[in-house]
């Protein structure tokens, strides 16, 4: 199992929320209004007056199977509009209950 935790612009919201479900990953935690900074090039996220656009975050928690797909589908919708940002991060998920 692999953890993938996916930082983006609220702009993607309803777009990644579809492609989990096109690809049956049913499950996810998903917080709103969380802030930053892309680490190259991108704009801050901080929602005030300077720089009102604000970030969410989803973490999902799939088969090992489901990863290069998820991770195609996250960089194919990066291409279309690259200064919305998002990224994905994948870690190894040792145990769980």
């Amino acid at each position: 199992m692999k953890a993938v935790f996916i930082p983006y612009n609220q702009a993607y919201k309803e777009s990644l929320i579809d492609i989990l479900e096109r690809m049956n990953i049913r499950g996810f935690t998903l917080w709103e209004q969380v802030q930053g900074r892309g680490s190259v090039k991108g704009d801050p996220h901080y929602g005030n007056h300077a720089w009102p656009t604000m970030n969410s975050s989803i973490l999902t928690v799939i088969p090992d199977e489901k990863v290069d797909e998820l991770l195609s589908k996250i960089h194919e919708l990066d291409r279309l509009t690259e200064q919305q940002g998002i990224h994905a991060f994948v870690w190894n998920v040792e145990k769980m209950v």
